[in-house]
């Protein structure tokens, strides 16, 4: 019997390893991503240029719970999703 659960244990002990490596160099750097980004886009305030993920330019006039009001001239004002804000330009 004993010799049965140190087979099972020398089995499995490969793929525990290789989900620890996985875990550590792809699903923690992405929860730490997608952090930073909620972070930064939860912190948005009015005049703040963003940059969106289809490259549009615009000026942040409201930062709302679901979306993001930006002025991209001064005639045209649009409602951006938060997901799909890329970054924020520094000044």
């Amino acid at each position: 019997m004993q010799g049965q659960g140190a087979g099972i244990l020398g089995s499995l002990l490969p793929l525990i390893i290789i989900f620890v490596i996985f875990y550590f160099l792809i699903i923690r750097p992405q929860q730490q991503q997608a952090k930073k980004h909620k972070e930064m886009v939860n912190s948005l305030q009015k005049g703040d240029k963003i940059v969106t993920s289809g490259g549009i330019i615009a000026e942040v006039i409201k930062n709302e719970e679901d979306h993001i009001k930006a002025k991209i001239d001064d005639n045209t004002t649009v409602r951006i999703d938060k997901n799909y804000i890329a970054k924020k330009l520094e000044s």
